[in-house]
């Protein structure tokens, strides 16, 4: 007889899919169900930004994404049948390994996760629809309504809504999602014939209205009218509207064949205050709905089921008191109010036409285009926030304080701040290796007297070896045992900032989360101790 689930996901899109992945590579017994009868076949999300990519590597899925996606790699802005910039994505403000977006169906990232889940034996249950929910100190009772019209109650320690907009689990948690509705826009998906190159996302501008155009796989791209948004059902005249639209914005006759997907979105700007009740957890849309003008839904979705999965294993395993799980709508609700915030402000430029913005626009963006330093701030600020690798837990109650000794990652920083040059040292490749696997790690530059530092690092290893890892940084040009790091060329310290002796503890999502110059037992227990532990290191020993 199989046992019990400690986790109860509700609903099986991306960021349930995600949220199990990372709780059953943790051990985590899950049972994961969704009210359709199967999988989706239609796409709502289709972008997929560099922060999460970082993660998707992290979790063992980011060849197979790649392989299934297309990189998007600039910003190009038309207007009534001219080009008036280009921008090329610079993320060297922001050193990732992956500098581009990628448009990827969100049905083949499902098909993905499935994939990967499958290989540890957890399949989602189609068919199985929340119908009651109920709690009590020690765990949740559901009353599930499967196919046919079984109902089956049971009893399971944890629960997580990643349910969508409409979250059955939200409304069960009496979770208000305060907001309002804004614009409307139309969605389609076709194929077309154009001369544009399909590594861009197009902005275009012409009389009648403001489109985006998003190439997907093959010969598809995703298309959005602002204005027009009126749907019949009549899918020829949508392709030929969106026909006769880009071909007066960009100024070459394009060809728009019969949608196979049609779907009016009204945008709304909403959220919840709180991601937690009790036992009961929300992500992804079941916390905040948003327009779609920035791709950033299914992105803050998927980070936000790899910050609760780490922290709820860890409540469950017995290492962390359940306190650890404030920290996740801690983190995570500010979060998803800049996320309103800057969506709302991409869709009102989106749709923003006048014969002012006719005129001012292409006097911008020639400035944008040809001065340097301009066009590096403008992109830095458009790309950190939508990348998601400006994204900082400074202020966090898990992030101990202090700053780095050199040009480091700060704590509540990631600490993947590297690039693809970087993977090409002798060091690199080991440390991010290391970060694949759910633990956190304790990264140590040794100095000729750090026999301290040893004893500390050997004593929180032996106390904590289920979910820490130590590894040691050295002047080696190749890896000579367990735990060691070779960086004879100093890539790893110099991108970690790290002097002789100085040590950074990382959190299991790529997060530092504290730092110091030398390692104490008394500076790394008053660190853990931010993580709830039930067994401090101060106890230890």
């Amino acid at each position: 007889m199989p046992e019990m689930p400690q986790v109860l996901v509700v609903g099986a899109g991306p960021v349930g899919l995600t949220t199990t992945h990372e709780l059953v590579r943790r051990g985590v017994r899950v049972r994961l169900v969704d009210a359709a009868d199967g999988p989706a076949v239609t796409s709502r999300a289709v972008a997929t930004h560099p922060r999460t990519l970082e993660l998707y590597d992290q979790m063992g899925v980011i060849d197979e994404i790649l392989r299934r996606g297309r990189e998007i790699s600039a910003f190009t802005l038309y207007q009534d049948g001219r080009r008036l910039a280009r921008l090329d994505a610079d993320y060297s403000t922001m050193p990732t390994r992956y500098p581009f977006t990628v448009a990827i169906e969100q049905t083949s990232t499902e098909a993905v996760f499935r994939d990967a889940l499958a290989a540890y034996g957890v399949t989602p249950e189609w068919g199985v629809r929340l119908e009651g929910l109920e709690q009590s100190g020690s765990a949740a009772t559901v009353r599930l309504r499967h196919t046919g019209g079984r109902v089956e109650e049971t009893t399971v320690p944890w629960v997580v809504g990643c349910d969508g907009g409409h979250s059955t689990v939200r409304k069960m948690l009496d979770l208000p999602l305060s907001g309002a509705a804004n614009q409307t826009w139309l969605l389609a998906d076709a194929v077309m014939t154009t001369k544009l190159p399909p590594n861009s996302i197009y902005w275009i501008r012409a009389k009648g209205g403001t489109l985006m155009a998003v190439p997907l796989s093959g010969d598809r791209w995703r298309l959005l009218d602002t204005v027009e948004v009126d749907y019949d059902g009549d899918d020829d005249r949508i392709a030929q509207r969106f026909q006769r639209k880009i071909s007066a914005g960009i100024g070459h006759r394009v060809t728009v064949e019969r949608p196979t997907w049609v779907s009016v979105f009204t945008a709304q700007q909403r959220m919840v205050p709180r991601m937690r009740a009790g036992r009961c957890m929300v992500a992804g849309d079941a916390a905040h709905v948003h327009s779609p003008a920035s791709g950033q839904g299914m992105n803050t979705g998927v980070q936000e089921a790899i910050n609760l999965s780490w922290k709820l294993a860890m409540v469950i395993a017995g290492d962390s008191r359940p306190e650890l799980l404030d920290t996740y709508e801690v983190e995570r609700v500010p979060v998803g109010a800049e996320l309103l915030e800057s969506t709302k402000k991409a869709t009102q430029m989106i749709e923003m036409r006048t014969p002012f913005t006719d005129l001012a626009l292409p006097v911008l963006f020639g400035v944008i285009s040809r001065v340097r330093q301009i066009r590096k701030r403008v992109q830095a600020q458009l790309l950190g926030g939508m990348s998601g690798l400006n994204l900082s837990y400074h202020e966090s109650p898990l992030s101990a304080p202090g700053t780095p000794s050199h040009d480091g990652p700060a704590p509540g920083q990631r600490v993947t701040r590297v690039t693809r040059e970087d993977e090409r040292s002798c060091g690199w490749p080991v440390l991010l290796e290391a970060l694949r696997e759910p633990r956190w790690l304790l990264l140590l530059s040794p100095k000729a007297d750090n026999a301290q530092a040893m004893d500390v690092a050997k004593r929180a290893e032996d106390a904590y070896r289920r979910w820490l890892s130590v590894w040691w940084i050295t002047d080696e040009a190749t890896v000579e045992g367990a735990g060691v790091i070779p960086d004879q060329d100093r890539r790893v310290r110099d991108r970690l900032g790290l002097r002789d002796g100085g040590w950074v503890l990382v959190r299991p999502d790529g997060y530092v989360q504290s730092r110091g110059a030398t390692l104490a037992c008394d500076t790394l227990a008053a660190a853990l101790e931010r993580v709830c532990l039930v067994s401090p290191l101060s106890t230890v020993g």
